[in-house]
């Protein structure tokens, strides 16, 4: 969708300890202990809002975002280098997947020929681009990857459905999907390039493709890698352009989270995330939700009940399974990621990235 946000933050911590985000402070005679912390990391690109962000452990990750810019770091953030492809200055990254310290594929959105492809197996020294949108009717907003040859690339609908793009070579090259197994898209939905979260996988084959704007924010899944869709409506308000789900976390093949609301900053988003426990068939509008639109979700690593949702104006802990959230910080984030050694990032405007420190 013609629309976006993001930003970078990342941490090591149990659920336990993020959960201390919100205990009361120590009285005046106990030891004092900082509670676990986005902690913001020099990147040296201040005029960068970064919607793309791609964590591999604690100590490297890859952030993408306005000015063609990609940066990467393996040291945990203490030192970024600048990675961008070259000649890419006037595109619009807005997703990244990286698959270790070397190989990366990242997305440029826009309409037409913006929407681009490039891969790097060098850490970003080199980039190939693997694909180019010639079709002036597509808009490309998200990509994911299933392992490290299987992944999909959406697009905005075209006559009349979302478009699908696959590849099964690592992003090396690509392909559009037959639409026949795809629903008809309903008038004015789309998806928001806000995160890079607007499709997300798990496992070998399942996907969900977040959608607003229509008059229903929609969840399409897919458990055939894009093939054939199902289409559920959620809780989260739609009706509008500005309005509907913005990113989806899932910590497996079930259960999964969804965030969003209205994304302009003088207006309110009251049910802002829901839940689904099958797939995404059904989906429960959270009983206590975050108090303002959130533009990225993340699952803890190793649980089942702990996931973090960012947005511009905070980042909200649940610790149940996305029944209720509580905002546990108010600085500025568009996009989070957490990863398999309990590391968590977030990443967003003012070149903006943190690490999520105890």
């Amino acid at each position: 969708m013609r629309r976006t946000v993001r930003t970078v933050a990342a941490g090591a911590v149990s659920a336990a300890a993020l959960a201390a985000l919100t205990a009361v402070p120590a009285q005046a005679h106990e030891p004092q202990h900082r509670a676990p912390h986005w902690e913001l990391k020099d990147t040296g690109a201040a005029g960068v809002r970064f919607r793309g962000l791609a964590a591999v452990d604690r100590d490297t990750a890859w952030v993408a975002g306005t000015g063609g810019t990609v940066l990467r770091t393996t040291d945990g953030g203490k030192k970024w280098r600048n990675v961008s492809p070259p000649g890419a200055a006037e595109l619009q990254f807005r997703d990244i997947e990286a698959f270790d310290a070397r190989r990366a594929v990242v997305l440029a959105i826009g309409e037409g020929e913006a929407s681009r492809v490039y891969r790097t197996e060098d850490a970003g020294r080199t980039w190939t681009e693997s694909f180019r949108n010639t079709d002036a009717a597509a808009f490309y907003d998200c990509l994911t990857f299933f392992d490290s040859r299987h992944g999909l690339a959406m697009s905005d609908p075209v006559d009349g459905k979302f478009r699908i793009l696959s590849t099964g070579d690592g992003g090396r090259s690509w392909k559009v999907l037959p639409n026949a197994g795809m629903p008809a898209a309903l008038a004015g939905e789309a998806g928001f390039a806000a995160s890079g979260q607007c499709l997300v996988s798990s496992g070998p084959s399942d996907v969900w493709l977040a959608t607003g704007g229509g008059a229903h924010a929609r969840v399409l899944h897919s458990s055939d890698r894009g093939v054939h869709w199902t289409a559920t409506d959620t809780p989260i308000p739609a009706g509008d352009p500005n309005k509907g789900v913005f990113a989806l976390a899932f910590r497996d093949r079930t259960h999964g989270l969804a965030v969003g609301g209205d994304y302009r900053p003088d207006q309110t988003s009251p049910l802002a995330a829901a839940r689904t426990a099958d797939a995404g068939r059904t989906w429960q509008p959270a009983g206590r939700p975050p108090p303002a639109y959130r533009s990225g979700a993340a699952w803890l690593a190793h649980s089942r009940t702990t996931a973090l949702a960012v947005g511009p104006t905070g980042t909200d802990l649940t610790t149940d399974g996305g029944r209720t959230w509580r905002t546990v910080d108010t600085g500025s984030y568009d996009t989070v990621d957490c990863t398999a050694d309990r590391a968590c990032w977030a990443a967003g405007e003012l070149g903006r990235v943190a690490r999520l420190e105890r």
